[in-house]
């Protein structure tokens, strides 16, 4: 692996000196070169503190921060062939946008004309041309956020490091900006490591994603696998939005269980939840995995069905969101199929599908 974290922790002393406070816990994570892998979870998870250890500015209090094969951590963050985006850009307010993009080149003291062809390139890569005399109080939110990449990118670091650094701009120009550093980190095939709230631009960015809470890693795993195979509830909670179901196993044999669930049956084929009859489970329902119909008493095809009443229907323009009540229990169902063109109103019955290859029991 190109760059690892083996055993990582941080233990800062508290405030008034009473107490210590473990902000990263036995944290292992192996990431390959070329890899974009995102740091995800809630604010105060560890997630930007593991970043700041990667980066050199913090310093373990236990494990090892290896790159290339080499142990990196004693080594101060100049020394680390690594770059930094931050959320904040922290771009040089007076220089222009070929200065504050030069500026790490005449620190290396390259020639001129090498500073130059390496400007040059990573302003074409990033879109600025035509902008390199301007002063960054003259950019949208968008270019000065490409300034601070393009600053990063024209050191060809090893590792590029980026701290939610599209939090600061408006949802349309989010969703640009992630497609953008996407193309950009494919076309270099430069190992990333990315740190966010947003589970969108996780799933989004990311080859995997590490779930992390209370300075823990609860998963890593591929985007579709974490929504669609969370290890912890935590996770299923976390990313997007879930129903748990509480069920009995009433049989299982290889991998095949059927559940008794919402006061019906529920058939699973999922050979990683080993469990036998008479056990308590949990179930993952997400809301796109829920289809509501009119005709109660017909199942769809690869599904179960219940027998339900509309408690809230929200219309949202590209889908619709009810709340439906199954057996007591409440259980959010997004419709999003733009030919059904009717929204059930409040105390519809209607027949509550739950597709069973989108379920999923959790370990």
């Amino acid at each position: 692996m190109y760059l690892r974290l083996e055993n990582l922790y941080k233990i800062f002393q508290a405030r008034g000196g009473s107490g210590e406070v473990t902000a990263v816990h036995d944290v292992n994570v192996s990431i390959e070169k070329g890899e974009f892998v995102t740091l995800l979870g809630p604010s105060g998870c560890g997630k930007t503190t593991t970043l700041r250890l990667i980066a050199g500015f913090e310093f373990p209090s236990q494990g090892r921060i290896v790159l290339d094969g080499q142990e990196i951590n004693e080594l101060p963050p100049n020394r680390r062939d690594m770059a930094m985006v931050f959320q904040s850009y922290a771009i040089f307010p007076h220089l222009s946008v070929y200065e504050n993009i030069a500026y790490g080149l005449k620190i290396r003291k390259l020639s001129g004309d090498q500073i130059k062809r390496q400007v040059g390139k990573v302003l074409e890569l990033t879109e600025l041309g035509g902008l390199e005399n301007r002063a960054p109080n003259q950019l949208s939110g968008g270019q000065q956020q490409r300034v601070a990449l393009a600053r990063a990118l024209v050191m060809e670091p090893k590792v590029l490091l980026m701290d939610e650094p599209l939090s600061n701009l408006d949802a349309k120009l989010r969703e640009q900006m992630r497609t953008e550093i996407r193309e950009i980190q494919q076309r270099l095939g430069i190992t990333s490591v990315y740190v966010t709230h947003d589970q969108i631009e996780a799933m989004s960015l990311s080859d995997r994603v590490v779930v992390m809470n209370q300075g823990r890693v609860e998963q890593i795993d591929s985007p579709q696998d974490v929504y669609r195979k969370p290890k912890t509830a935590f996770v299923a909670n976390f990313i997007g939005r879930t129903n748990f179901v509480p069920a009995i196993v009433a049989a299982a044999a290889g991998g095949q269980l059927d559940l008794d669930a919402l006061g019906g049956t529920l058939h699973v084929v999922q050979p990683d939840a080993p469990r036998q009859a008479g056990e308590a489970a949990t179930l993952v329902v997400r809301p796109d995995a829920i289809r509501l119909t009119q005709e109660t008493g017909q199942s769809l095809r690869d599904s179960s069905q219940f027998a339900g009443v509309v408690h809230r229907s929200t219309y949202l323009g590209s889908q619709v969101e009810y709340v439906v009540e199954v057996a007591g229990q409440s259980l959010i169902a997004v419709e999003s199929d733009p030919r059904h063109v009717v929204v059930y109103p409040p105390g519809t019955a209607v027949g509550v599908n739950l597709l069973a290859e989108a379920i999923y029991v959790l370990p």
